[in-house]
């Protein structure tokens, strides 16, 4: 089952527990992938893709 709902950064950040600008400051710093949409200038993400993200920057990195 996929959800397209669409997250603006005030949803992502209610959904992670973080500050707005914490989120804006992932997607400045490359965590974040490019958004799905952008409508009147705001970046966009369906719940899915910020989901599968959350899973690749949690996951412990290879040396």
């Amino acid at each position: 089952m996929s959800n397209r709902t669409l997250w603006s950064y005030r949803e992502i950040a209610a959904h992670i527990g973080v500050q707005t600008d914490t989120v804006r400051s992932y997607r400045k710093h490359g965590l974040m992938p490019p958004p799905d949409r952008v409508e009147n200038g705001k970046p966009l993400w369906y719940a899915d893709t910020i989901r599968l993200s959350l899973i690749h920057i949690s996951e412990p990195r290879r040396q």
